[in-house]
């Protein structure tokens, strides 16, 4: 007989963990000073600390519904009590906004200092110091949220698409990309010039700007909740497989080609991915807690925490691709360093 050694996984060595005691909703590092947020089922925002100790800011009077790096510092949440709320890099939190009874589903910011999210079908998008510009309507509950690459545009996925608007026209009348079914997550590639979203029906779609060709990406035995271009946009990286599948954004794909399977093979669903930054690196999060950081030229695999603290949720990267971050749905967060010599 022979004996598989055990994989020695990263957060043994370079990371800690900790249990936050609600389910991780939302992850992000600042954009300046100020670490790690993670937004929870609980309506607190946690703040890690130069050690392992986590500070708790009471953001919302409910759970957190979503969060993102705000424009500049700190981060956006929006929660089940219609509010839109930034926490500061020192944990001050300051309402933006509040809709009444409707939920803030989606928060999106761009580093120019523009702000958008979605309540209900209505995308309101705000300013730098918070004051309302405008207020997109849509044709049905907004399911996906996301700017471009260089914060003109903001695209919103809902029933039967998705609409993209151009956030400084004087006239507000979106460019709409048409498929039937419901779509949710969304993603737009780094050039701007692809938008996908992730469907209802177990499937992705996308379209080409230029020409509004569409894309048809199937197979998905679960749904894609979870989508991340490349740093610079050669391939996109989904979940809702029992593999990371990534397709090429390249010599004329995705249609017409095969996508590539990495880090599979044991029958647990890919939950979260989230790109490298700077490098084609894809971090991957399963159902069992599994985090793995795959290279897409190899195919190397890399372990960075065992299956456990239940399926994972969310992952983010700090801006320099130094530190990766996971959350669960049963409040467990990790915190590897991969800077470390």
């Amino acid at each position: 007989m022979s004996a598989t050694a055990a994989p020695d996984f990263l957060v043994e060595s370079r990371g800690t963990t900790a249990e936050l005691g609600a389910w991780v909703i939302g992850l992000a590092f600042g954009r300046g000073p100020g670490g790690l947020f993670a937004g929870l089922g609980d309506g607190t925002v946690r703040l890690a600390g130069p050690g392992a100790e986590w500070r708790a800011v009471e953001a919302h009077q409910g759970a957190i519904l979503s969060l993102c790096a705000d424009s500049r510092d700190g981060v956006l949440t929006g929660g089940d009590d219609g509010r839109l709320v930034r926490v500061a890099p020192d944990g001050t939190p300051q309402e933006l906004a509040k809709y009444g009874s409707k939920w803030v589903e989606h928060v999106a910011a761009h580093e120019s200092g523009i702000r958008a999210c979605a309540v209900a079908k209505a995308v309101h998008v705000l300013d730098a110091a918070g004051a309302p510009l405008k207020s997109l309507a849509h044709p049905s509950t907004v399911g996906g949220l996301a700017f471009d690459a260089k914060g003109k545009r903001v695209v919103a996925s809902h029933y039967n698409g998705a609409s993209l608007w151009f956030v400084n026209a004087k006239e507000d009348k979106p460019r709409v990309l048409e498929w039937k079914g419901s779509h949710h997550a969304l993603a737009v590639s780094p050039d701007g010039e692809h938008v996908v979203t992730a469907m209802q029906e177990m499937s992705l779609h996308g379209w080409r700007l230029k020409d509004g060709q569409h894309m048809r990406m199937s197979g998905y035995p679960g749904k894609t909740h979870s989508l991340s271009f490349t740093a610079k946009g050669k391939w996109l990286a989904t979940a809702g497989a029992e593999a990371v599948v990534l397709w090429p954004f390249f010599g004329g794909g995705p249609m017409g080609k095969q996508p590539t399977e990495l880090a599979g093979g044991d029958d647990v669903l890919c939950t979260r991915v989230a790109c490298h930054p700077q490098h084609d690196m894809v971090a991957a999060g399963f159902e069992d807690g599994l985090v793995l950081l795959a290279d897409i030229a190899t195919g190397r695999v890399l372990p960075i925490a065992p299956p456990s603290g239940g399926g994972v949720s969310a992952m983010a990267w700090n801006p320099g691709g130094t530190l990766l971050a996971w959350g669960t749905e049963t409040g467990r967060c990790g915190l590897v360093d991969l800077g470390k010599q």
